[in-house]
């Protein structure tokens, strides 16, 4: 049985009650179980004290599954990320998409940035006095800047490489194919397992093994195998962009800021932010995470989102526009 999976506990009522599964060492593999394992809760979102909701100053939020609902976001979640920024917070997505594919949506939707490529750049609406700036399609209303946390030089050596270890993947691993959203991507590759493709866990652990080797950094989104040249990951690039944005420390003041997801690369925000939560279809993916979230959402998806959102706003005080 792979490391990232392991058996899926007896379904409970709420409180969801989960095991999140760590791989075990070789030695003392069967005397070492329980201590590999951790009970872990997750809260109904109903639970979230009303006073900590009255705190918050900022929400970040994964896209895919998180917001979107078969591939798009839906009305809901939309409004839910409107009303955020109305009531006055600061709305950062930050997904393992490719920066190429999330231009349209920094373009449009109501949030302050969307950092791409699990941290390594960052898209931000109206400000334009970056690296790059780019002029929106005429169908977009905002223009765009785009931050990287690598320099140019570093960025075009790591996609020579990443070329290298892209081939070595596709023809080592039989049924592997690069996402297709790879023409956008520009710090890391990712490999579709379970967007158009339906790869079993396997096959899953082979492009890992091959990504690890060749010396990347690895994730596992909830469609996509991520690799990078770069210590890259959500948390990291969360940290990163509350500085560029708001000269901030984020881990400063954690006690005022939500995160939302639901898989697998979204283990290292769970596992920082002291508020966070997870929409419902986070259950799928419970019982390979080491590290969950405080609180699970009633509702799937966008769905779920949006009964975040409603949470918060509930409880703060709308600003005027």
């Amino acid at each position: 049985m792979p490391a990232w999976r392991c058996k899926r506990p007896a379904r409970h009522v709420a409180p969801t009650l989960v095991t999140a599964c760590t791989a075990l060492p070789p030695e003392g593999a069967a005397t070492r179980l329980g201590a590999a394992r951790r009970r872990v809760m997750m809260l109904p979102l109903s639970s979230w004290p009303a006073a900590e909701r009255r705190g918050i100053v900022g929400v970040f939020t994964d896209i895919d599954d998180t917001l979107t609902t078969a591939g798009a976001i839906t009305p809901d979640a939309l409004q839910a990320l409107g009303a955020l920024k109305q009531a006055g917070l600061q709305v950062i997505a930050i997904t393992g998409r490719p920066a190429g594919w999330s231009e349209p949506f920094a373009a449009r939707w109501p949030v302050d940035a969307i950092v791409t490529e699990n941290g390594a750049v960052a898209l931000i609406p109206g400000a334009m006095n970056s690296e790059n700036e780019l002029q929106p399609p005429q169908n977009m209303r905002k223009p765009l800047s785009k931050r990287y946390q690598q320099d140019a030089s570093t960025r075009a050596s790591n996609r020579t490489a990443m070329q290298a270890v892209a081939e070595q993947v596709l023809r080592e691993v039989p049924g592997v194919q690069l996402s297709r959203d790879s023409g956008g991507r520009e710090t890391d590759l990712a490999f579709d397992y379970n967007e158009f493709a339906q790869l079993p866990p396997e096959t899953v652990q082979q492009v890992l093994a091959v990504l690890q080797r060749a010396g990347m950094q690895t994730t596992v989104s909830s469609i996509h195998i991520h690799g990078c040249f770069g210590d890259f990951n959500k948390w990291q690039g969360a940290n990163w962009i509350v500085r560029e944005l708001f000269a901030r420390e984020l881990a400063q003041e954690l006690d005022r800021w939500v995160f939302v997801g639901d898989s697998g690369n979204d283990q290292a925000m769970f596992e920082h932010f002291t508020h966070s939560v997870g929409v419902a279809n986070i259950r799928h993916f419970a019982d390979q995470l080491t590290h969950l979230p405080r609180y699970i959402t009633p509702s799937e998806r966008g769905a779920g989102f949006a009964e975040v959102a409603a949470a918060i706003a509930s409880q703060t005080p709308r600003t005027s526009a």
